[in-house]
C-alpha cells in the first residue's frame, strides 16, 4: 500500500495540535510545513521529535523519507 500526502496529514493532524499543515509527496519522498504552538521554546530536533511521535511507527514502516518545516504560529506569520 502506497501511503499518500492526505494519509500523512491524517496522521500528523491527529497526534500533533497544528495551525496550519500542508503535506506533499510521491508516495515515497514526502515534504510538510507544520505550523504548531507545541514547538514554541523547542529547538528544531526537538519540534521533529513531536512530528515523529505523532507518526510513530509509521515513520519506520510507511515513510521512508520526510523533509519538514516545523514553525510556531508565531514564525509562520513572520
Amino acid at each position: 500500500m502506497t501511503t499518500t500526502p492526505e494519509a500523512i496529514h491524517g496522521y500528523i493532524s491527529a497526534g500533533l495540535e497544528c495551525t496550519h499543515l500542508e503535506v506533499e509527496g510521491d508516495g515515497q519522498h514526502f515534504q510538510a510545513v507544520i505550523v504548531s504552538p507545541a514547538f514554541a521554546g523547542k529547538r528544531p530536533i526537538q519540534r521533529h521529535q513531536l512530528v515523529y511521535a505523532a507518526l510513530g511507527d509509521r515513520m519506520r514502516e510507511e515513510i521512508h523519507a520526510l523533509s519538514m518545516k516545523t514553525l510556531t504560529p508565531e514564525e509562520y506569520q513572520g
